[in-house]
């Protein structure tokens, strides 16, 4: 870290300098220190998915990272995959295609599509289901969000 106790990154295209304990998860610094609450906890070990944001574009589970670990990096969560004029073509899709059901799971999912789709413009089924493999969703069975995917690659997201 920069300084002692001071993190520095760039969060959503902005500078951020915000006071981090050394044993504090990403996770809890977005959520309660900076109040960007679109990040989800699901499980706390890793394995739903919900807390994905972009660290340096790479999907990265925030409640595994420590937050001293982003100290120089870009981190991109939910609110900074929107662009200024509204949604994504990724959200767009998943709210046309209705694949988001309860929404808990939903900014993960859109966080991960979004780099996959940045990586992978045109990805087959396959490619799609392995992207989102560690996003766990309990209400739509996937179906409509690898079709929401499918239908934002198939747009140019």
């Amino acid at each position: 870290m920069s300084e002692a106790g001071l993190l520095r990154m760039r969060l959503n295209g902005h500078p951020v300098v915000a006071p981090c304990e050394p044993a504090r998860i990403l996770l809890d610094l977005l959520r309660d220190d900076l109040h960007l609450t679109g990040t989800k906890r699901g499980c706390d070990l890793g394995t739903c998915g919900c807390c994905t944001v972009l660290v340096d574009g790479r999907p990265t589970l925030s409640c595994l990272t420590l937050a001293r670990l982003a100290d120089g990096h870009d981190v991109t969560t939910i609110e900074g995959i929107s662009p200024p004029q509204g949604l994504s073509p990724v959200q767009r899709a998943f709210v046309e295609s209705g694949a988001t059901q309860c929404g808990f799971c939903t900014p993960g999912f859109i966080v991960t599509a979004t780099a996959l789709l940045r990586d992978h413009p045109h990805p087959s089924r396959a490619e799609i289901e392995r992207a989102i493999a560690g996003n766990l969703c309990r209400c739509t069975g996937y179906t409509k969000i690898v079709e929401a995917i499918a239908t934002a690659a198939k747009d140019g997201a």
